[in-house]
């Protein structure tokens, strides 16, 4: 009776933990887009530098007052050799993202970050002449596929904004690789990585923020007709997208791998679902058939990487396999890539 008092709690712990990650993460999806699209603040550079500055803030809050997460140390001179350069690739990823959101609609941007996968396996294919199993290659024919056909019926194109959320791919992807080389020997969680890298991020940030949409700001707040509603959403967002780094952090000690990457992906399409709803943008037909081969693909990777993961040890490899198990998977943290 109490196994299966256990084993219930358990599963509902697991449910709780993916509804309030979804609810923090579209959140803060849509509110970035009211941000940009409703309020009329077209400053990402702003937006992102506000989040992360209250990102540090609620890190700090959260490990040195309340205590809820020790603090992982790090030696003074690794967090400029290590930590910095993470800071600056962690700033773009951002930064990228919150660009891409003004100027194409959710539902696009979150196809065009589906794409991790792939840029994440060719750099590593590029960079480091890794070999991977030839499932691994065919999970993401469908994720290519998909982003293709959703970028040529997308009716609210705008190449900048996809070239953003491209180029965000390639940051998240660098972030993960850049990760596993400088952060060896250290076990970052999503609270101790925010502890660390959003004061640097936001001395990263800071000065271009100022000389680039500087003037903007200042115009933007003489001339707002609702001023104090419209701060208080903006400063929000910046406190949700810090819960979002909470939420990451409770949710991966509450599901399993499997669980998580299928979660994933459905947070994906309620994101796009609930944009849809607010946002009323256009979805063609093809469009979201793009959609929904890319989050299949995605689904279909995170169990291939699965079923590699469980790959006993003395099972025979082919000539072109790595002698190491672990060479096999892509260096891809979906657990921890999925800061907005």
């Amino acid at each position: 009776m109490e196994e299966s008092w256990l084993c219930q709690w358990s599963v509902i712990r697991s449910l709780l933990a993916i509804l309030q990650w979804w609810g923090f993460n579209v959140t803060v999806i849509v509110m970035n887009k009211w941000i940009f699209q409703k309020l009329d603040f077209k400053f990402p550079l702003t937006v992102s530098c506000i989040h992360f500055i209250c990102s540090a803030i609620g890190a700090y809050i959260v490990i040195k007052v309340l205590k809820l997460k020790p603090l992982i140390t790090v030696d003074p001179e690794d967090r400029w050799r290590r930590i910095f350069p993470m800071s600056f690739v962690f700033c773009i990823n951002i930064v990228l993202g919150n660009v891409s959101l003004r100027y194409i609609p959710v539902s696009f941007m979150q196809t065009i970050k589906s794409f991790t996968p792939a840029t994440t396996v060719v750099l590593q294919c590029l960079v480091w002449r890794k070999y991977f199993d030839w499932r691994i290659w065919c999970s993401l024919i469908p994720i290519v596929g998909g982003i293709l056909l959703t970028s040529a019926t997308e009716l609210s194109f705008n190449m900048f904004g996809f070239c953003a959320a491209l180029f965000g791919c390639l940051a998240t992807s660098t972030k993960t690789i850049l990760a596993e080389s400088l952060l060896h020997g250290y076990k970052f969680d999503s609270i101790n990585t925010v502890y660390y890298m959003a004061p640097f991020a936001t001395m990263i940030l800071a000065v271009p923020a100022m000389l680039l949409e500087g003037n903007g700001v200042i115009e933007w707040l003489h001339t707002h007709q609702t001023l104090v509603p419209s701060l208080v959403i903006i400063f929000s967002s910046g406190v949700l997208a810090f819960c979002l780094n909470f939420s990451i952090f409770y949710v991966i000690h509450s599901t399993t791998a499997v669980t998580f990457n299928v979660a994933g992906n459905l947070k994906v399409a309620v994101a796009v679902l609930v944009s849809w709803m607010i946002f009323k943008n256009p979805i063609p037909a093809l469009n979201a058939v793009g959609c929904g081969i890319t989050l299949l693909g995605c689904t279909f990777y995170g169990y291939v990487r699965h079923l590699i993961s469980q790959q006993l040890p003395g099972t025979p490899r082919t000539p072109r396999t790595p002698r190491g198990r672990m060479e096999l998977l892509p260096l891809v943290n979906d657990k921890l890539d999925d800061k907005v």
